[in-house]
């Protein structure tokens, strides 16, 4: 069955070059971010995993861990940061797995259940490996992205959708198109007008259902 929103991610052991760890041991209390690539030394791959080392500060302060995915070995992986290192200016300290069998994968359903690697293969061959899931303290997926290799993803896109789900997380709340911290949200039809104001102050009403409240602490 398909991964979706809400889902559980599953606890299984990985393997990378920082050591081997249960998924939901690595997260913890914490949120997590897995982003995942076809193959080590590719060139867009390089610049995102880059892009990730420059907001290290920015997930720490959001309390949030990170965790590349490639499907390669070890010894590529360590290999490789030091080319990642060398783009970013700055050192990657996240782990990678080496997804080399395509275990974690076809379990968070990137791949077919019949995919392979064969020998020599090419970025090509794990395409379809190139996506972002945002995992709540709770284990449950909360976000997925999947982009093409052509096009390099947009990590601060991914830090502002972090930051929104932070704000929302447990909370009859959401946020609009393009909001970024400290803007207003939209709260949630599941609480009427006096109670939605009982809690979050007087409303900004631009339609019947399109209440803004100020950013609550």
């Amino acid at each position: 069955m398909a991964l979706r929103i809400n889902d559980t991610i599953p606890d299984l052991t990985v393997n990378t070059d920082q050591g081997t760890f249960s998924l939901h041991e690595w997260i913890g209390d914490s949120w997590a971010i897995l982003f995942s690539h076809p193959k080590d030394f590719t060139p867009v791959c390089t610049t995102e995993f880059g892009a990730v080392a420059q907001l290290t500060d920015e997930w720490a302060k959001r309390g949030c861990k990170v965790m590349g995915i490639s499907v390669d070995s070890v010894e590529d992986h360590k290999k490789w940061k030091g080319d990642i290192e060398t783009v970013a200016g700055t050192k990657a300290g996240f782990p990678i797995v080496a997804d080399d069998g395509l275990e974690l994968a076809k379990a968070l359903d990137m791949l077919p259940a019949d995919a392979y690697l064969p020998d020599g293969r090419t970025p090509a061959h794990s395409a379809t490996v190139r996506s972002v899931f945002i995992i709540a303290p709770n284990k449950k997926v909360q976000l997925m992205m999947t982009y093409p290799m052509t096009v390099g993803r947009n990590f601060a896109e991914v830090l502002r959708a972090l930051d929104g789900l932070q704000r929302t997380y447990e909370q009859p709340l959401a946020v609009p198109a393009n909001w970024e911290v400290g803007q207003d949200v939209i709260v949630a039809l599941a609480l009427d007008d006096a109670a939605a104001e009982a809690k979050y102050g007087k409303l900004d009403k631009k339609l019947p259902y399109l209440r803004f409240a100020k950013n609550p602490a």
